[in-house]
């Protein structure tokens, strides 16, 4: 059953272990009753005694439906999990001496990446003595990142581990890349006559 996870959070009716409740509800006002005419309360009106806040003093419950309670908790769960927001990274990867034209290209890739949200993790990675540029590898990740600086923010400065040296660029709010767009110039009264 898909509420199985909810289920055990909350101790109902005999479960509640408490001599006194606070019971809070629609139809009820807020006051403190002992646990046994608590349960009588809850089963008069055919539902169950729910332990809302068990590290109170004392606990606090609710008289209502447990299935229709766990039901609306699934559905707020499902409420805040939509208004997440995801974020991907995605991997850009460089050699040590890349060139303009491979350089252009993944710039450009870089740039649809950040104007869907995504974050960008740039790399350079050095094969075997290659190792020995690293200092062009830094230049190389500097140089992406400041390219990029109307569309991202750098989240980490280039770093060397093992035989890679990583970037993460994280996008620019909405508005911020839409200022970075060129604003056509303005025609002179002369250009419109």
């Amino acid at each position: 059953m898909k509420n199985d996870n909810l289920k055990g959070q909350h101790r109902i009716n005999e479960q509640i272990r408490a001599k006194e409740v606070r019971i809070v509800g629609d139809n009820i006002e807020s006051a403190v009753y002992p646990i046994a005419q608590a349960l009588k309360m809850a089963d008069d009106q055919d539902m169950d005694l729910v332990e809302i806040s068990p590290n109170a003093q004392p606990p606090v419950c609710r008289i209502i439906d447990y299935s229709k309670f766990l039901y609306q908790l699934k559905k707020r769960q499902k409420e805040q999990k939509a208004k997440q927001v995801k974020m991907n990274v995605k991997e850009i990867r460089f050699g040590p001496q890349t060139d303009n034209h491979d350089y252009n290209f993944k710039l450009k890739h870089a740039i649809s990446f950040l104007q869907d949200g995504d974050k960008v993790k740039a790399y350079v990675f050095f094969k075997g003595r290659s190792i020995l540029f690293k200092e062009q590898g830094e230049v190389l990740l500097l140089r992406f990142a400041n390219d990029l600086e109307d569309y991202a923010r750098v989240e980490q400065m280039p770093v060397l581990e093992g035989k890679r040296m990583t970037i993460f660029l994280t996008p620019k709010k909405k508005e911020a890349a839409k200022k970075a767009k060129p604003a056509e110039p303005k025609k002179t009264e002369e250009e419109n006559a």
